[in-house]
C-alpha cells in the first residue's frame, strides 16, 4: 500500500504535528476574539465547542474519504488546504469581527457566529488528518488497533505539547497575526514532506505567499507603532496602545486591555483622564489618616502615578498580573519607580490570600471589563481576606461597571451584597449619572472597616463634589451573594451589556 512509499516516521511526523496546530490555533482563536467579545467563559465555551464539533465532523468526513481512496496524496492536499484557511483567517477576521460585534449584541451568539466562520473549516481538515493517515498506516488488518492506538496518541500527544509551547511561549513571543502565519507555514512544509512531487508549484507558491504575509505584517506593525499604535500580546491579554484626541481637544494615550480602556493618560498635563479614577481619593475622607494602601490592577498605572504625587508621605503596594502589561506602563505611561511604590506580579486573589501585610486602603479596579471580569475577586471569601487585611477603620474602594437596577445591575447587587455581609459599612458612588440606576455606568463601592457613621460632607470642594454622588435610594436585596462556589458573574456581566 502507499504507506510503504513513505520515509520512516513522516505520517507519524504529520500528525503529530497536525495535533499540535489544532491546539495552537484554538488558543490564538482566544486572542482573535478577545479584542471584540472578550475572554469571558461564554467566549471560551463557543470556541472550544466550535473546535470540538469541527474535529468531530473531521473525524467522520476523513474516515468515510479513507476508505474510498487512501492515498498520500490526498493527505497532503487536505494539510494543504487547512493552511489555506488558516492563512485566510489573517485577512477576514478584523472586518468580519467588526460586523459582528456592531450587529450582535449578544456575545454569545456573536462569538459562537465567529467561531463559526473563522475557524470551522481549518478545523474540520485538520481533523480529517488522524483518521485518513490511520487508513494509510494500516498493512495488517491484525494490527489495525494498535495502528490507529498508536497515530492517536501522537495526535494527542502533538496537541499536548501544542497547548504548553503555544500558552507558555509562542503567543506572548510571536503575537496574534505572526503565529498565525506560523501555522501555515508549518503546515505547507508538512504538506511538501508527505509529498513533494504532487501540488509542488502550489505549495511553493503558497510559501511564497506565506513569506510575504510575514513581511507584510511586520511592516503593517511598524508602520503602527510610528503612528502610536502598539498591538501587544502577552500571556494573558491582547493589548493595544495608542494616541486619540478627546473631546475638548486634549491629546489622550490610552491602553485597551481586550479591546477596552483601561488606563489613560494625558500627554501635556498630570490629570488623571478617567473620571472614576478621581473617586478613589474618597479615601482621603473615609480614612484621612492612611499611610499603606495596596491597588488591585495596574494596567497604565493612572491613579497609582497620581498617588504618589498627592500623598507623599503614603505608600502604595500594586498587584498587576500581567509583568508586559507593567513593561508598557513603564514605556509608554511614564511609570516610574518609587521606593514609595511596590509592584507584585501575581493574581489579586492569590495576594489577599497569601500576603502578611496590613493596609488602610485597599483599591480595586480589576471589574472595569465588560467580558473578562475575574470572579474569583468578587465572592464572600475575597472579600473577606480584603476586611482581614485592612486595619481597623481601613477602608476598600472598588471601581465596578454596571447599573444598580434591574437585570443591568444584577452584577452590582451581587457584589453589594457580599460586601454587605462582611463590612459594616458599604456606600455606592455612581459616578456619571448619580441618580439613574438604570443606566450602566462606574460606580465606586466604599466598604468601611468600622461602625462609627461618617460624615458625607468635606471641606475639600472635590471630595466634597463626590460625596454628593451618594446613591440614597433603596438596593433591591434580590440577588444572593457571591461565593467560590456560587459567582454567575459573567451571566450576571452579559445582562449589563
Amino acid at each position: 500500500m502507499a504507506e510503504t512509499k513513505l520515509n520512516k516516521y513522516v505520517l507519524e511526523t504529520a500528525v503529530f504535528t497536525c495535533g499540535a496546530v489544532v491546539m495552537i490555533y484554538e488558543l490564538v482563536g482566544s486572542r482573535v476574539l478577545g479584542p471584540y467579545f472578550g475572554t469571558s467563559i461564554f467566549v471560551w465555551t463557543g470556541l472550544i465547542g466550535v473546535i470540538l464539533g469541527s474535529l468531530s465532523l473531521g473525524y467522520f468526513f476523513g474516515g468515510k474519504l479513507a476508505d474510498k481512496k487512501p492515498n498520500i496524496e490526498i493527505l497532503s492536499g487536505l494539510i494543504l488546504l487547512s493552511a489555506v484557511f488558516i492563512c485566510l483567517t489573517l485577512f477576514i477576521k478584523d472586518p468580519l469581527l467588526t460586523v459582528l460585534q456592531k450587529n450582535f449584541a449578544d456575545i454569545k451568539v456573536g462569538s459562537v457566529l465567529a467561531s463559526l466562520i473563522i475557524f470551522l473549516p481549518a478545523s474540520i481538515l485538520l481533523g480529517m488528518v488522524s483518521p485518513y493517515a490511520a487508513k494509510i498506516r494500516i498493512v495488517d488488518v491484525s494490527k489495525s488497533g494498535s495502528a490507529v492506538g498508536n497515530l492517536s496518541a501522537i495526535s494527542t500527544l502533538g496537541s499536548i505539547v501544542g497547548t504548553f509551547l503555544s500558552g507558555f511561549y509562542l503567543i506572548p513571543h510571536f503575537g496574534t497575526n505572526n503565529l498565525l502565519i506560523i501555522l501555515c507555514a508549518v503546515l505547507t512544509v508538512v504538506s511538501l514532506l508527505l509529498t513533494v512531487d504532487h501540488f509542488l508549484k502550489i505549495k511553493l507558491a503558497a510559501l511564497v505567499v506565506i513569506g510575504l504575509c510575514w513581511i507584510s505584517v511586520r511592516g503593517v506593525n511598524a508602520a503602527w507603532a510610528k503612528n502610536g499604535f502598539i498591538d501587544v500580546d502577552t500571556a494573558y491579554n491582547r493589548i493595544w496602545i495608542y494616541v486619540y484626541k478627546d473631546d475638548a481637544g486634549k491629546t489622550v494615550r490610552r491602553m485597551s486591555v481586550n479591546n477596552e480602556n483601561h488606563s489613560s493618560m494625558y500627554l501635556d498635563s498630570d490629570e488623571l483622564v478617567n473620571e472614576y479614577t478621581k473617586y478613589y481619593h474618597l479615601a482621603a475622607h473615609f480614612n484621612p489618616n492612611f499611610k499603606k494602601t495596596a491597588m488591585l490592577g495596574g494596567a497604565g498605572y493612572s491613579f497609582p502615578k497620581d498617588f504618589l504625587l498627592k500623598y507623599p508621605s503614603s505608600t502604595m503596594d500594586v498587584v498587576e498580573i500581567d509583568p508586559m502589561v507593567t513593561e508598557l506602563a513603564r514605556e509608554y505611561f511614564n511609570l516610574q519607580d518609587s521606593p514609595r511604590l511596590t509592584i507584585k506580579h501575581q493574581d489579586g486573589r492569590v495576594f489577599l490570600n497569601t500576603t502578611q501585610e496590613k493596609y488602610d486602603v485597599i483599591f480595586g479596579d480589576a471589574f472595569s471589563s465588560h467580558y473578562s471580569l475575574p470572579y474569583q475577586l468578587t465572592t464572600e471569601e475575597a472579600v473577606q481576606k480584603h476586611y482581614d487585611i485592612l486595619n481597623d477603620g481601613g477602608v476598600a474602594i472598588v471601581n465596578i461597571v454596571s447599573a444598580i437596577d434591574g437585570d443591568r445591575g444584577l452584577f452590582l447587587r451581587a457584589e453589594y451584597a457580599t460586601y454587605k455581609k462582611i463590612f459594616p459599612q458599604v456606600y455606592l458612588f455612581p459616578v456619571n449619572q448619580p441618580d439613574d440606576g438604570t443606566s450602566v455606568q462606574n460606580i465606586m463601592l466604599v466598604a468601611v472597616k468600622s461602625s462609627k457613621r461618617t460624615s458625607f460632607q468635606d471641606s475639600d470642594p472635590t471630595l466634597d463634589s463626590f460625596l454628593k454622588h451618594l446613591w440614597t435610594k433603596e438596593v433591591k436585596d434580590n440577588v444572593p451573594i457571591l461565593t467560590d462556589d456560587f459567582a454567575p458573574v459573567d451571566y450576571y456581566i452579559g445582562k449589563a451589556i
